[in-house]
């Protein structure tokens, strides 16, 4: 009777030590994320070592290219749903659709080369080598990321359709 006391005593402080260790660990990790900044250009200053000076004129840049981003991303809602009303459950393209899908993909193009042009000013008020391998990553994911989804799907119709 005594041996079965001593494993569920030890079982029991077992499992609290183990809930007491959980809990600090959560209110410790709880805290550093509270620490964390907030700040949306924190990760520029860290994987391109800028300075203040520097990360100072960038974020100057942001925050005046923040507004026709903002423009920008209203428009484009706007023109999806101009698209989906024209389209509105029809089984046919019709020429108002077809007009407004041809406004979206220009609105589209629009957002791209603004996106572009502000990655070009930021990289030019960084160090000339970090400047390059900035915008050599804002490249990519502006433009690389349609071109990886349009590249997968002509991949996946040509299996589709035989051609390998």
């Amino acid at each position: 009777m005594n041996r079965p006391l001593v494993i569920l005593l030890s079982a029991l402080t077992l499992c609290a030590g183990i809930f007491i260790g959980s809990y600090l660990a959560a209110r410790h990790m709880g805290a550093m994320c509270a620490a964390t900044s907030t700040d949306d250009l924190a990760w520029l200053r860290e994987e391109f070592h800028l300075s203040d000076a520097e990360m100072a004129r960038v974020r100057q840049l942001h925050e005046g290219y923040m507004p026709k981003c903002m423009d920008m991303c209203s428009k484009i809602a706007a023109k999806k749903q101009e698209v989906a009303d024209a389209l509105n459950g029809g089984t046919n393209i019709t020429a108002e659709a077809q007009k407004k899908l041809t406004e979206l993909g220009e609105l589209r193009a629009k957002c791209q080369a603004q996106m572009l042009e502000h990655f070009i000013a930021v990289s030019r008020a960084m160090p000339p080598e970090q400047g390059k391998r900035y915008l050599a990553e804002m490249q990519r994911v502006t433009l690389d990321l349609h071109e990886n989804m349009e590249q997968s799907m002509s991949q996946a119709a040509g299996k589709t359709h035989g051609h390998e």
